[in-house]
């Protein structure tokens, strides 16, 4: 990590948060050292251990910088909010605003103070192209939603010294056909590079009325978007 870059990260003065592995899922993400396929059940913490691997990679100076990715599609559905596309996007950053409070136990939005030093970015699959991601931990988040020309841009703007995570609920997949299950194929067959943790509803982690609703929803392989 350079010099300027850790001094940034000093001066900010963040605590990481000790998190310990709730599920045996969990702990084979904090066991693994590849590039790592997460899936499964919502409410299993997918996305929030990922980030603490960031923060704890990046700490460790092992890169020197955490980006977020998500797909584009969404940006469908904001059609008609005011402002410009930059500033509809920033609803998709809300997750990692609060996780990032939550990993540091800061209320002063630590997300946005390293965003605005370079240390996090986020990007949509439309801003992908023509990037080269290098010293980076990347966090491609709600994988599900992207189509394998999505896939295949990220995977292919991986450059040097980089760690990729790929955070997705395949039963929550907006698109019908998108490609999604052929590069699943092609992951799987890389396994000298990449483990696929797959995580069921005794992974699930978020409490009461939430887990029982999840866990009737995942046992009846039930798919909201069909009954709309």
């Amino acid at each position: 990590m350079p010099k300027k870059r850790r001094d940034v990260l000093s001066s900010l003065n963040f605590h990481i948060k000790d998190i310990e592995p709730l599920t045996g899922s969990q702990k084979s993400v904090f066991e693994s050292k590849k590039n790592l396929m997460l899936h499964g059940c919502a409410g299993t913490g997918k996305t929030f251990i990922s980030l603490h691997l960031a923060l704890e990679s990046l700490y460790a100076e092992q890169y020197d910088k955490i980006v977020i990715v998500r797909s584009s599609v969404p940006t469908r559905e904001m059609g008609f909010l005011p402002g410009t596309e930059d500033e509809k996007s920033k609803v998709y950053e809300s997750p990692y605003i609060s996780i990032m409070q939550e990993l540091l136990s800061r209320g002063d939005n630590p997300y946005g103070q390293l965003k605005s030093k370079g240390i996090i970015n986020f990007l949509t699959t439309s801003y992908v192209r023509g990037t080269t991601f290098n010293n980076s931990i990347i966090i491609v988040d709600e994988c599900q939603n992207m189509t394998f020309h999505e896939l295949d841009s990220i995977i292919t703007r991986v450059g040097r010294n980089c760690r990729i995570i790929f955070c997705g609920d395949f039963f929550q997949a907006d698109l019908k056909v998108n490609g999604l299950k052929t590069f699943i194929t092609i992951i799987n067959r890389m396994t000298d590079e990449f483990d696929f943790i797959e995580f069921g509803i005794d992974d699930i982690v978020r409490s009461g009325f939430v887990k029982s609703y999840l866990t009737q929803k995942y046992k009846a392989n039930f798919d909201y978007k069909d009954n709309m």
